[in-house]
């Protein structure tokens, strides 16, 4: 144990899945070029008038949900005065005194235990702009396509003690929140993103140490790398009778370094006040119920249901329900097989594909490749079950059955791939290899038992891998005894 503990909090944008930005109409779509989703409005014109987005509303409501927050059934925008380059305004539209959400917590499970993650709140606010580089041009260009896009920003309390279990919390909010379907939770694209404020303290101390803030953390990956080298990078400081400056950092993912990028702010700094152009959000009880009772099944609870129903290992159900779509998936083929054999065949050549082909893990985001359906993955595993095919013929056949959408039963029928399961036609093969091979045949009768797999992989062979893999080790096992 060492002397010090890192003490952790998040700060997590998340972009809501609206068609429109928070307040104007310009669409939110990625990728289009360069300023050409702006109006008056996210481009900061003077006398241009917000309009809040409804559905962005009952988005943050639902997250806040999700994760035990309190709801505040009024809530207030507030204008965060600063100025980028990309926030023509000036100001950005947020939240401070009157959140939406409060006082929420997330339970995960790190290290080796169960830990309980303090949500100090949940606000909205209307994201910046991009500023685009070009070194080569020594210019700068700025693209508003992104400026005015829904964001909740989802605080945590200084709960987190090790990088493990910041990455276990992040992990658990970007389940829940693309669960929820309120996000795409695209990290690559900055749907979701954290600030990272990182402090360390002699262990055993109550009062907290100076905390740097690592800023626009976009993976998983480098959330961890990240925390541990700031962590490692402040000890150092203190062991050196030296003092942590409180301060906003960058981390370059290269060189595995946190830089330092410009003084922290405090809140005052911002000079918070209340946007005279919106009017208070009020949240009617019943909109509150309807949002309630709406709430899907969430991943937490799901994978107990799924380690249940399947008895398979945590890491295993972890991997079935990291997608909703992929959750779903298996939920819907396990009606037509046993459960766990059908995860076998999720988790197994299932991904696998996905893998090689670089396909995301949802059947609906990928339909012109992924042809496969639930019903034919779950025949799939009960062919297998009956002895119609091998688990092998199975695995070969997969890559054709995933992109041609053919059902297993008539797929192998019409290609005459059935398993044999007749003692007398699999008697004459199992014979012809015993008499091919007359030194395995002594070694094995002398107590080499081992060579048992040689001898059913010849017979597969002769058989095109046709062959039952149990009728082949009964036949041998009494022929050669």
């Amino acid at each position: 144990m060492g002397a010090y503990e890192a003490v952790i909090g998040l700060e997590v944008h998340v972009q809501l899945a609206t068609d429109s930005k928070l307040f104007c109409s310009c669409p939110t779509k990625f990728g289009q070029p360069p300023n050409t989703n702006v109006c008056e409005v996210c481009a900061g014109m003077p006398g241009a008038l917000p309009s809040p987005n409804r559905r962005a509303i009952r988005y943050a409501a639902t997250v806040g949900l999700a994760v035990n927050c309190a709801i505040n059934r009024r809530s207030r925008f507030d204008r965060k005065n600063y100025f980028y380059p990309d926030l023509p305004a000036g100001y950005q539209i947020s939240q401070f005194e009157l959140p939406i959400c409060e006082h929420g917590w997330l339970d995960v499970e790190a290290d080796g235990a169960t830990r309980r993650i303090g949500i100090t709140r949940i606000h909205m606010e209307n994201d910046a702009g991009k500023n685009i580089h070009a070194p080569a041009e020594n210019a700068s260009y700025v693209d508003l396509n992104r400026a005015g896009t829904p964001l909740v920003e989802i605080v945590s309390e200084p709960d987190m003690r090790s990088a493990a279990e910041a990455v276990a919390y992040l992990r658990a909010l970007h389940g829940i929140v693309t669960y929820l379907g309120v996000s795409d939770g695209n990290m690559e694209e900055g749907s979701f993103r954290c600030d990272a404020n990182v402090s360390i303290r002699p262990r055993g101390q109550a009062e907290l140490g100076t905390r740097t803030e690592l800023k626009n953390l976009n993976s998983f990956r480098n959330v961890q790398r990240a925390i541990e080298f700031e962590i490692a990078r402040q000890e150092d400081i203190l062991e050196d009778g030296g003092a942590v400056v409180q301060e906003t950092r960058l981390y370059d993912a290269v060189k595995n370094v946190t830089l330092a990028m410009r003084g922290k702010e405090e809140a005052q700094d911002y000079r918070y006040f209340p946007d005279p152009d919106l009017l208070p959000v009020v949240i009617s009880e019943e909109e509150l119920a309807a949002w309630t009772a709406a709430l899907p099944e969430l991943p937490r609870e799901r994978a107990r249901r799924f380690m249940d129903m399947t008895g398979l290992p945590a890491a295993d159900v972890e991997a079935l329900v990291q997608n909703r779509g992929l959750a779903d998936f298996f939920e819907t083929a396990a009606a037509e097989a046993e459960p766990r054999k059908v995860a076998a065949l999720i988790l197994g050549p299932l991904l696998r594909e996905c893998h090689a082909r670089e396909l995301p893990l949802s059947p609906d985001k990928c339909p012109d490749v992924w042809k496969m359906t639930p019903k034919a993955l779950g025949t799939l595993a009960r062919v297998i079950d009956e002895g119609l095919i091998s688990a092998k013929i199975a695995g070969d056949i997969f890559g054709d059955l995933f992109t041609s959408g053919a059902m297993p039963d008539v797929y192998v029928r019409e290609k005459g791939l059935g398993q044999i399961s007749d003692a007398g036609a699999l008697e004459a093969a199992v014979d012809g290899v015993i008499a091919a091979n007359p030194a395995e045949v002594e070694s094995y009768r002398g107590g080499k038992t081992k060579l048992m797999s040689f001898f059913v992989g010849q017979v597969m062979r002769a058989t095109r891998g046709k062959a039952n893999p149990a009728l082949v080790n009964e036949l041998l096992a009494r022929k050669l005894a």
